[in-house]
């Protein structure tokens, strides 16, 4: 009893430490998850509202289709796992700014006020990868990824547009309050390098430290088209030489959203992919304590039980001598003779006797030196 306690005490202090470890990696990585799906819901998001900015600087006072079709999509997110993320709050006082965006007029406060709304979309990335505990994934793989799917794409798309909508903003106003906005102009320009420059080495690095097969290939492709869109935007705003084409922006500003959504759905499908797999290795691992820990039970359980079933089937044991009847010596008991008196039943064989000491037998030969 004592060895079996021995045994299963350290097994299943172990066996539960494992198993905590494993539920803990679990919840995390579900967490993890869940953040991407919210994330993929926040990038039509951003793409709708640079849409919404420009065609509203531009005069159109109704928002596009894909606005609302994009809040809604949020919004379900938001409930579903708005709670363990700590997003209401949050999505409540955007939604409510996103509401408001129709009603504003002149083209300085629309784009202002998008530039509110923006910033707010922006900070929602920030929180969902934050406590979704994205941005603290262990593989650098992922860590890269999110980076780049969260901060890099969602803030490259928001300052290009503002870049476009800043050199159509220029156009409209008289050469004596130009300048400021000029300036702005090149803020921004300057802003969407770094930005571009700072994707691409998060990606880079992603390809570089994963182990999947799928990633490079996809994922370089989707980047040199997104760059393209973004050096097409570049060249119709023209922030050097100060003369904006307004045509070849709109056009820019178009293809980028396409490209940003292509972008943004190979990165996050690549992030929930490798988090299933990781969940798959995890549930491998959790079978394998499970089995690991009934095999030591089963062990001990039999180490326990082999001695009483050895002592049921050991046969039964030959009398003690002091059991045994006066003249019966070891040599009749093992041959099974009995012994008893001279003739009757039991009566011992002549052939089988000694002769006795001083006893003469010319006709036998002597046995032993013995009986001399």
């Amino acid at each position: 009893m004592i060895l079996t306690v021995l045994v299963l005490v350290p097994t299943g202090v172990l066996f539960g430490r494992v198993w905590t470890d494993n539920a803990d990696q679990r919840d995390r990585t579900q967490l993890e998850k869940d953040g991407v799906e919210f994330l993929t819901a926040l990038s039509p998001l951003v793409s709708a509202l640079a849409e919404s900015q420009s065609t509203a600087v531009q005069g159109v006072t109704e928002p596009p289709p894909s606005l609302a079709a994009a809040v809604t999509g949020v919004s379900t997110v938001d409930a579903k796992f708005g709670t363990a993320l700590r997003t209401k709050e949050r999505w409540a006082d955007l939604k409510d700014k996103i509401s408001k965006l129709p009603k504003t007029t002149g083209a300085a406060n629309i784009l202002n006020a998008h530039i509110v709304v923006t910033d707010l979309t922006l900070g929602l990335y920030n929180a969902v990868r934050r406590n979704s505990e994205l941005n603290r994934d262990p593989d650098s793989d992922i860590s890269n990824l999110q980076q780049a799917a969260a901060v890099d794409m969602p803030t490259t798309v928001v300052r290009v547009n503002r870049m476009g909508d800043y050199a159509t903003l220029v156009q409209s106003l008289p050469a004596a309050s130009r300048a400021p906005v000029q300036a702005q102009l090149f803020h921004e320009y300057l802003t969407v390098q770094d930005l571009v420059k700072q994707l691409t080495e998060n990606l880079q690095a992603a390809v570089d430290n994963t182990k999947s097969q799928t990633l490079s290939g996809s994922l370089v492709s989707s980047l040199d088209a997104f760059r393209r869109r973004i050096e097409d935007m570049n060249r119709g705003a023209d922030p050097i030489g100060g003369a904006p084409a307004i045509a070849t922006i709109t056009t820019a500003q178009s293809t980028l959203q396409a490209a940003l959504g292509n972008l943004a759905g190979i990165t996050l499908g690549e992030m929930d992919r490798m988090l299933d797999e990781r969940l798959d290795s995890l549930d491998y691992r959790r079978i394998e304590s499970i089995v690991m820990a009934g095999l030591a039970l089963l062990l001990v359980t039999g180490a326990v039980l082999w001695p009483a079933l050895s002592r049921r089937r050991d046969p039964e044991s030959t009398p003690a001598p002091a059991d045994r009847p006066i003249g019966e010596s070891t040599r009749d008991v093992a041959l099974n003779r009995p012994i008893g008196g001279p003739g009757g039943y039991g009566a011992p064989s002549p052939y089988d006797q000694a002769p006795g000491y001083g006893d003469l037998d010319p006709t036998r030969r002597e046995r032993s030196g013995a009986v001399r």
